[in-house]
């Protein structure tokens, strides 16, 4: 199935990528992660493009999942920095009903949802072994978040915790003793996760259907991180077919040999395949289809699975030049292969379908 935008969906796309070309070209982008410090355009993102996808009520500029999908493809394939993007897009909606609150956080990215990235969402609140933080009566959160993406940088977190037996939501301002973050470094530069420690740390009641915001946060992340993918995806095929018509052997082009064709061939499909499915999952978990949770399951598993094949196979056709820092292949290397596991590996989403499925005994 091909996937067609709409006319301004085509425009937005265009729009934000000329303003990528300009503000996160590759000379950039390598200065941050070198440095480190990438505050600087992550706000200039947040500023520009923040709430596109999330609706005017909410603070935001209007828009929906399929333009959250188109930013997040664009992003990854510019290999530029979207952690706090990222976590900002996934939080919010547990704002809804405070649209002043979740502006403010739209235009500072400050926001995160203080779940397990190397997880699913829905996966891991309240699950046993994930040890959910809890809420005492005076409403102070205590317990342990491990791996929360961009935690790090982010100034309130909206913790899901467990209440009475209940799962609710609280937003925490991480500031002071109560709050304790620990980051961790990824070879994947781009994104940043941190372990965060609540210790009767005070939070604010979020009056909203914990249950329903974590399910909506799980199929939004697996769309997203998807989309990134195939973003870094496409990058890394284009790169592959450029060396390929520059770099001999036996005195004709390497891209002239069978083998490379193939795996060339086989990223191509890849990558579109990954277009027609996340972008239908997108239009899907924005109607609230009911079966939207499948659609994103199989978005990440399938498309998570492509990008870590067409990521080794990128390497392979670029040879010995591929492993060094000076070319630039592994930046898109990195992102795709954090993003075949981030919230998720194609195990864990494959076991989603699997539960979900009504199958013949």
């Amino acid at each position: 199935m091909e996937w067609s935008f709409s006319e301004d969906q085509d425009d937005y796309a265009e729009a934000l990528g000329d303003w990528l070309d300009d503000k996160a070209d590759v000379e950039s982008v390598r200065s941050w992660f070198e440095s480190r410090d990438v505050g600087g355009f992550e706000g200039e993102l947040a500023e520009a493009w923040g709430g596109v996808g999330i609706s005017e009520t909410a603070g935001g500029q209007g828009g929906g999942i399929v333009e959250l999908a188109l930013t997040a493809e664009a992003l990854g394939r510019h290999a530029a920095p979207s952690g706090r993007w990222l976590a900002t897009a996934l939080a919010v909606p547990a704002l809804s009903g405070n649209e002043q609150v979740a502006g403010e956080f739209l235009l500072s990215s400050g926001l995160a949802l203080a779940v397990d990235s190397s997880h699913r969402p829905a996966a891991t609140v309240g699950a046993p072994e994930a040890q959910s933080p809890s809420v005492d009566a005076d409403g102070r959160v205590t317990g342990t978040v491990p791996r929360v993406l961009a935690g790090g940088s982010a100034t309130h977190l909206v913790v899901p915790a467990v209440k009475d037996g209940t799962l609710v939501l609280r937003l925490v301002e991480v500031e002071g003793s109560a709050v304790t973050v620990r980051p961790r470094k990824l070879l994947d530069r781009s994104r940043e996760v941190a372990d965060i420690a609540f210790r009767e740390a005070p939070s604010a009641e979020l009056a909203v259907d914990a249950d329903a915001v974590i399910q909506r946060a799980d199929e939004l992340a697996a769309v997203l991180v998807s989309a990134d993918a195939l973003g870094s995806t496409e990058r890394m095929l284009e790169m592959s077919v450029e060396y390929s018509l520059i770099r001999h052997q036996f005195g004709v082009p390497i891209g002239s040999f069978q083998a490379v064709k193939h795996a060339a061939a086989s990223m191509k499909v890849d990558v579109e395949a990954a277009r027609s499915v996340i972008y239908y999952a997108a239009a899907a978990v924005e109607s609230g289809q009911s079966k939207s949770l499948l659609y994103s399951a199989t978005t990440k598993a399938q498309v998570g699975a492509g990008a870590a094949r067409a990521a080794d196979s990128a390497l392979t056709i670029h040879g010995a030049i591929g492993y060094t820092w000076e070319h630039d292949l592994h930046l898109f290397y990195k992102r795709a292969r954090l993003d075949a596991v981030l919230l998720g590996g194609a195990d864990e989403w494959n076991r989603t379908l699997a539960d979900a499925l009504e199958l013949d005994g």
